[in-house]
């Protein structure tokens, strides 16, 4: 199972210094993928910007938005034109992760309509993959970019049987993600698909001093929509190094293609700590 890390652009208060040295020495370290988290009503960084300035810094690990909320942004030709550029920028190393979203307030920002989200998504995807393989946008690619689709509805499923590589687990138990995975697969089979399809899922994490302070600072402001639960989340952060091997071995013997951990503190000493214990 190959080991990802997040980037630290949705932290309220992260530096660019942070964000630019947190990408070198995620790339050094030997971490198979750098993935953001999307959100428009929240002081984070935009995700496709920040891959972008990752990947001036960077050589050899993937880029991934994990996920990028697709339907509030209404233009698929802007978004795929977005994605070709940092692919194309990159070498090749960029992968569109891409869900509908859950929050209203997102939308609302964007002046998008949430309630037809579902049906306007899947018409985006299928107008990206046209664009990237048609004549009329640059820049060119041999390769356009894998999309990763997440999401726990059946439709959710679904989709990535029609238009995806794969799907991502925006966060759970490894006993959810064996669950998505065989429905996965089902509707990869149905859809006369061949091969298998790619399965990631995301895990937070803070190591060090201080580590359950940030994962509490963090995550319950960032989760706070989602009132009580908030705080489930923010007590399933791993803060030591016990439990990010006890999470990469559970998602592993789970079926996970790939595990990413996204950090909850923005020093970029936290990357040396994630690899002494993951990789």
């Amino acid at each position: 199972m190959d080991i990802g890390i997040g980037l630290p652009a949705t932290i309220p208060g992260v530096e660019k210094e942070q964000l630019i040295d947190w990408a070198r020495k995620a790339d050094e370290a030997g971490f198979s993928t750098l993935g953001v988290i999307d959100r428009i009503a929240y002081p984070n960084y935009e995700p496709m910007v920040a891959l972008a300035a990752a990947a001036a810094v960077t050589e050899r690990i993937r880029l991934t938005t994990a996920i990028a909320i697709l339907p509030m942004r209404e233009s698929a030709g802007a978004i795929a034109k977005q994605a070709a550029t940092v692919h194309h920028f990159s070498g090749g190393r960029f992968v569109l992760g891409a869900a509908v979203g859950g929050r209203e307030d997102d939308y609302e920002l964007a002046g998008s309509d949430f309630h037809d989200r579902g049906k306007r998504f899947e018409a985006m995807l299928a107008e990206i993959e046209q664009l990237w393989q048609g004549d009329k946008m640059g820049p060119k690619l041999e390769t356009p970019p894998a999309i990763m689709i997440g999401g726990s509805v059946d439709a959710a499923y679904k989709r990535v049987a029609r238009y995806g590589a794969g799907w991502i687990m925006g966060g759970g138990t490894p006993e959810m993600l064996a669950e998505g995975k065989k429905k996965t697969e089902e509707a990869w089979k149905e859809e006369g698909r061949e091969g298998e399809p790619r399965i990631a899922a995301l895990a937070y994490y803070a190591l060090g001093d201080g580590a359950e302070d940030a994962a509490n600072g963090y995550l319950k402001d960032y989760y706070s929509f989602l009132g009580e639960y908030a705080d489930q989340i923010a007590s399933s952060a791993a803060t030591d190094d016990d439990t990010v091997k006890g999470y990469i071995q559970g998602f592993d013997e789970a079926g996970c293609d790939e595990l990413i951990f996204f950090p909850c503190s923005p020093d970029p000493g936290q990357v040396e700590l994630l690899a002494g214990a993951a990789l």
